[in-house]
């Protein structure tokens, strides 16, 4: 996406994922592809996103980076579980500068999750040990946030521009946890701002061929971004062409993406290659 794709007021959101399962290739990412899917759909724009070992000194030396980009909004993802190698509030924590303190309301969600698994026979006893506990262990001036599946909530924390907003790595419980608990967070970050697709597509083999035609149209709409990649492959390739664009309302967006798109249909056209419009996708 061209920088200026991203507007001075578009919500900036970073992304730093924990993980040795994840850095092995035991397990695949999709936390990450959800979260930048979620940004866009809600009009912010996901400028960053890294993959780090469970190490403290590592994910504290992201947070930091974090801290020196200040970005609207950062998620760290992972390594909030009950054992050792789950570290992430501890390197969220030394990376801010604050130490980790024991959180009666989280202590509370910890227990309330262990007493309904228990009810349930999904483990063993219902009351809190010291692995349970560590869990409701967060940074200082940090809250949690219920965690309506699994047993450790996640987290909020401000630290100046920047909301950090810690999620466990289990895909579902993070699903749960940003479709159910963090509406007032997103509210708050993203207000009325508006993500919205047009899509194009043409019959052609070669991307080459209206190059030109796509560039001169993105430099004389900076604030749309112009992407193309193959639909079908093979003797009968299309392309879809995509612009997007970011804007305070749908309407604002809406005035963005027409004359583009009216230019790309016309030129094209008249280029000689057949052209059509799809569905647009909208955004929050």
């Amino acid at each position: 996406m061209s920088p200026a794709a991203v507007g001075a007021a578009t919500p900036r959101v970073e992304i730093v994922a924990a993980g040795n399962e994840v850095l092995l290739g035991d397990v695949l990412d999709s936390n990450s592809h959800h979260l930048c899917r979620l940004v866009t759909a809600y009009g912010g724009a996901v400028t960053r996103a890294v993959l780090v070992r469970d190490d403290l000194e590592a994910i504290a030396g992201e947070i930091r980076g974090v801290l020196s980009r200040a970005p609207a909004l950062a998620f760290t993802v992972g390594g909030l579980g009950p054992t050792a190698d789950d570290m992430t509030l501890a390197g969220l924590a030394l990376g801010l500068g604050v130490p980790l303190e024991l959180h009666p309301g989280a202590e509370r969600l910890v227990a309330e999750a262990y007493a309904r698994f228990a009810a349930a026979g999904l483990v063993p006893f219902a009351g809190l040990n010291e692995a349970r506990r560590k869990m409701a262990r967060l940074p200082q001036h940090a809250e949690p946030v219920l965690n309506p599946v699994g047993g450790a909530p996640g987290v909020v924390v401000q630290r100046g521009a920047t909301t950090f907003v810690s999620l466990p790595g289990v895909p579902e419980e993070l699903a749960a946890i940003v479709e159910q608990s963090l509406g007032h967070v997103f509210g708050r970050i993203f207000h009325a701002a508006h993500y919205e697709e047009r899509t194009l597509v043409v019959d052609l083999q070669d991307e080459s061929a209206i190059a030109d035609i796509l560039g001169s149209v993105e430099a004389a709409h900076p604030e749309v971004y112009v992407k193309s990649r193959a639909k079908v492959m093979g003797p009968a390739v299309r392309l879809r062409i995509t612009l997007s664009a970011r804007g305070d309302d749908a309407a604002a967006v809406d005035a963005l993406l027409r004359s583009p798109a009216a230019e790309l249909l016309e030129r094209i056209a008249a280029a000689g290659f057949a052209i059509w419009p799809e569905e647009p996708e909208a955004g929050a």
